[in-house]
């Protein structure tokens, strides 16, 4: 009889323990091989019960259940707890984050972009406001490598453009594109390789490992590398306020810690180490590297520079911001702090993470944040 007690006992204090665990649904809206699935949220669901001590773990779900075009409806159903939101996907819902993002031609440094966007974000109450409108709460971002050119054709020149078809991935790459006559195509990055199978377009502007995850090794026939800027408009763990508000002020500063750690990891993923496997990856597959000529890297330099007047523009007259120059000037103000930072820590990442932390995240009170 006692026996049968305590195997009683043993097994309510395993259900107690169970239904004490709160399990989280995330979705990455990306392919198991993309760094924001393997890199990103299978990592947050790896340090979930570590930083909670067990009290916080997650299920990932995979793009079949929730792709990144579906993402918005996905958090606002609450089918999706915590999804990796791409504000360029919803840029009329998103202002001052579609607004970060028009400065992508200006990405030189992963790490310093990605930093730089979780300040400005988490520093900026108009930011929190429309986050709140919008029903979600903001826990950081990540960036790409800087993008290049992956073609069917050789591009050294900035002649070698023009006419074209690039997949875009938003409006400042569209810009960029049609400044140098190039025709831009908004189509998905999931889509890329059956619109250049089809002859749909003639390549991409994208991250190299777009080689690795999307499979673009097997069409990609040249890559260029010129400097044009980073992804890093994105809000990699993006929480729905009504598991938000549901979790203690410990646990928001639990999920807040787990993603610092793996928004950084991520970006040292994408933005360094799969660009340089998919670089060696494309050595072997022998795709041609075509050196841009000195004259054409000039000429992107500069439109990149010039395209932050268009940026803040485009920010004024599509959002109404009345004060955009501003905005696009603390963006970029940031975007110095962190690359300076960056190069301090001589790009490790533990280290950034921990700047991180010091700068921006164990400053904010995780009892009215995203409230």
């Amino acid at each position: 009889m006692r026996r049968m007690l305590g195997i009683l006992a043993g097994i309510a204090a395993l259900v107690a323990t169970t239904a004490d665990a709160r399990e989280l649904r995330i979705a990455p809206g990306a392919p198991p091989a993309h760094p924001s699935h393997s890199h990103l949220y299978s990592k947050l669901a790896e340090l979930l019960p570590e930083v909670s001590g067990g009290n916080l773990t997650a299920q990932v779900l995979g793009p079949e259940v929730v792709g990144l075009g579906q993402m918005k409806d996905g958090l606002q159903s609450q089918l999706v707890e915590i999804g990796n939101l791409l504000p360029l996907y919803f840029p009329a819902d998103l202002p001052n984050m579609s607004l970060a993002g028009e400065l992508a031609l200006s990405g030189r440094e992963p790490h310093a972009m990605a930093a730089a966007m979780t300040e400005y974000m988490v520093t900026c109450d108009t930011c929190q406001e429309e986050l709140k409108k919008f029903g979600v709460t903001y826990l950081g971002s990540g960036s790409s490598d800087v993008y290049a050119l992956l073609t069917n054709k050789p591009v050294r020149t900035a002649e070698d453009v023009k006419g074209l078809r690039l997949r875009s991935g938003g409006a400042p790459f569209s810009r960029w594109a049609e400044n140098f006559g190039a025709v831009p195509a908004n189509i998905g990055v999931g889509d890329t390789f059956e619109s250049m199978s089809q002859g749909v377009i003639d390549g991409s502007m994208a991250s190299i490992g777009d080689l690795l995850s999307f499979r673009l090794v097997e069409l990609v026939k040249n890559i260029t590398f010129v400097p044009l800027g980073t992804y890093h408009a994105t809000s990699d763990f993006t929480v729905a306020n009504t598991t938000w508000e549901s979790l203690s002020a410990e646990e928001r500063k639990q999920l807040a810690t787990a993603a610092n750690e793996a928004n950084v990891i991520f970006t040292q993923r994408w933005g360094y180490e799969m660009a340089a496997e998919a670089k060696a990856t494309a050595e072997k597959a022998g795709i041609e590297f075509v050196e841009a000529d000195p004259a054409f890297v000039e000429a992107v330099e500069a439109f990149a520079e010039a395209d932050k007047e268009t940026a803040a523009k485009v920010s004024q007259e599509r959002f109404g911001f009345a004060d955009a120059a501003e905005r696009v000037a603390r963006f970029s103000d940031l975007v110095e702090k962190w690359t300076g930072i960056v190069k301090e820590a001589n790009g490790d990442p533990q280290e950034i993470a921990k700047r991180l932390d010091e700068e921006v995240w164990s400053k904010v009170d995780f009892e009215t944040y995203g409230m």
